[in-house]
């Protein structure tokens, strides 16, 4: 029995370097070496999100808070060039979730800087900008719609498909001016 006992303590003394200090630990070395790794990979995605993530919507919401164009001028000088074209009101059904269909009715303004744009506007890009409105109308859900987030989630995105159609600087802005769901 001694003798397994002296085993033991010679095994606990074998870790021991010389000097009498213990060899670092397999728990020690992963914090030292691991715990970095972890804060690097953290801090990195953080720091992708932060600026990759706050885009237009962030910038949309700051200027929205300050009363100034997404330009960072003073909303009222912004205002003084642009114009409005009405777009005739869109019926689309869209799926409720229930596997039944709900009615969106939506009556939108596009804002320009063209003084001009409502007698250059043809049939054909309306025509093109309605079929992009409604393939993509179509895919929502009225939990998509709800709050201030999804309301500027599906501006943001109706600005987008019809700056494809148009041209990234023919329209600025795209408006709900009426939006009801039956």
């Amino acid at each position: 029995m001694a003798d397994e006992n002296e085993e033991i303590e010679d095994g606990a003394e074998g870790e021991e370097a010389e000097g009498g200090k213990k060899k670092p630990g397999l728990m020690k070395l992963a914090l030292f070496i691991g715990l970095p790794v972890v804060i690097l990979l953290l801090g990195g995605t953080a720091a992708f999100l932060l600026l990759s993530g706050g885009g237009e919507d962030a910038q949309l919401a700051e200027a929205g808070e300050h009363g100034e164009a997404a330009d960072g001028q003073d909303g009222h000088a912004a205002y003084d060039n642009l114009h409005y074209v009405e777009l005739p009101e869109m019926q689309v059904s869209i799926s409720n979730g229930n596997g039944g269909f709900s009615i969106l009715s939506m009556q939108l303004q596009f804002e320009t800087e063209e003084e001009d744009f409502a007698a250059h506007f043809t049939e054909s890009e309306q025509a093109r900008i309605r079929d992009q409105f409604i393939a993509f109308l179509r895919e929502l859900r009225p939990e998509d719609l709800a709050g201030s987030a999804g309301y500027q989630r599906v501006r943001m995105e109706l600005l987008r498909r019809a700056q494809l159609v148009l041209g990234q600087d023919r329209i600025s802005a795209v408006l709900i001016t009426n939006m009801l769901i039956v």
